[in-house]
């Protein structure tokens, strides 16, 4: 039965990545169809096609192999300087060029001279450019919204879980006591556990990181906790004292390996399913977002744990980068959780959430063959006609982005060589939840 329920879970989580790749083209499509630019196929995923069907002009299918997806839009890249459209050079990277710019006319129709994608200005190049990511970012925000709004998300709340015995300094690394240990001040007061914290010193508790930041400004002084205790409250006069607590990040978390002195009390928080506000929903997906840049930034210096995770038997770290095979392996874990099934669907779908967002971001790198560079091909072009129509100079023409090629073979060789090492690390040594 449970293996039953991986593959359940993993076929499950497939579907959900086609539907995102899918959903991605689309915004490409729209928009190229919008400013008349001619789309002869729309593909999700690649390798051999396993079905496929031709509506107007364009040829929809569905492919093997779900690792992405592309729409093929007539003349991505401009012709040659004089007009030419065949290949004509000899020399490598001239070949590359060449090849790349006959490839981007090869399904030139008559009339398609007004319809070619390097014709449109640069503005609504970078539209429909942008439109496949920003898909991906529509759908990633409304799935999360929905989750952290309606199922809710598992948060430290102001429920005392457990009240501390004695005074323990961080560092130490211990949670037994031993002779000499004072009474922590949570015990003295007469905190218990499931009494639920519901005001500091007279002033209103409504989450976890505020009573904690209370708790940490305070030390040294006697406060006032209220406390609803089996529905009633009850007021308790705790001594804060001075300790080396772990420091945390602003939204509760602790750092690993970091300490500071702060006020103390002496009792660890109960966690469970809260439904966040907007607010809340918007604050936790921005720093989502800027934990996204940082991990895409952070990307090189991971490839060292993980080449040592895939061939040398190292640890996998669980914050290490993730396939669609390694995600698709978590989202089987997913359905043999044991938790409710409304945790398990928000589960998922916070994990295709998470893809989506990271979809986002990686598309948005100013590099080709990335949607990012044709947008900073298409910005730079705008750039130097304005300038040069400032300037009182020729209009220099459009940006032949088929120079740029032989990088784009680059940072696409450098992609593969990634995506084999990630695919081989989920395979031998994979990330797991349980």
């Amino acid at each position: 039965m449970t293996t039953l329920m991986t593959i359940l879970g993993m076929v499950v989580f497939v579907i959900g990545l086609l539907l995102s790749f899918a959903w991605h083209e689309l915004g490409h499509l729209s928009t190229a169809k919008l400013f008349g630019i001619r789309v002869p196929q729309y593909m999700v995923g690649f390798g051999p096609t396993i079905w496929s069907r031709k509506r107007g002009e364009t040829q929809y299918g569905l492919k093997a192999i779900p690792l992405g997806g592309y729409i093929r839009m007539i003349g991505m890249i401009p012709p040659g300087p004089d007009g030419r459209l065949e290949a004509r050079s000899t020399s490598p990277l001239g070949g590359m060029i060449d090849d790349a710019r006959a490839a981007a006319f090869e399904e030139l129709k008559p009339g398609d001279e007004r319809r070619l994608f390097y014709t449109r200005k640069p503005w609504k190049r970078v539209i429909v450019m942008f439109a496949g990511p920003f898909m991906n970012l529509i759908l990633a925000v409304a799935i999360f919204l929905t989750v952290m709004m309606s199922f809710g998300i598992n948060t430290q709340t102001t429920t005392v879980g457990k009240v501390s015995a004695c005074v323990i300094q961080a560092d130490e690394k211990r949670s037994t006591c031993e002779k000499g240990d004072p009474a922590a001040p949570a015990k003295a007061a007469g905190l218990q556990a499931g009494d639920k914290i519901v005001a500091f010193d007279g002033q209103p508790v409504k989450d976890w990181s505020t009573l904690q930041a209370d708790i940490r400004d305070n030390p040294g002084k006697d406060i006032t906790l209220t406390v609803d205790r089996k529905g009633q409250e009850v007021d308790l006069t705790a001594h804060l004292i001075k300790n080396q607590v772990s420091r945390t990040d602003g939204d509760g978390a602790y750092v690993k390996d970091e300490y500071v002195y702060a006020g103390f009390l002496g009792f660890t928080p109960a966690s469970g399913i809260v439904p966040q506000t907007f607010a809340q929903s918007v604050d936790r997906m921005g720093d989502m977002m800027v934990n996204g840049v940082e991990s895409l930034f952070a990307l090189p210096s991971k490839i060292p744990a993980l080449w040592d995770a895939a061939f040398g038997g190292g640890e996998r770290d669980p914050e290490s980068p993730m396939g669609v095979v390694g995600a698709a392996r978590v989202g089987g874990e997913i359905a043999t959780l044991d938790i409710p099934a409304s945790q398990q669907v928000a589960t998922f779908l916070m994990l295709v959430a998470g893809f989506n967002l990271s979809l986002f971001l990686f598309n948005m790198v100013p590099l080709l063959p990335l949607d990012g560079g044709h947008i900073a091909g298409a910005l730079w072009e705008s750039l130097r006609r304005n300038l040069a129509k400032l300037l009182r100079r020729p209009d220099p023409g459009p940006f032949d982005v088929a120079k740029l090629m032989p990088v784009a073979y680059v940072v696409a060789g450098i992609f593969i060589a990634f995506t084999a090492l990630v695919l081989i690390a989920d395979v031998v040594n994979p990330v797991r939840i349980s």
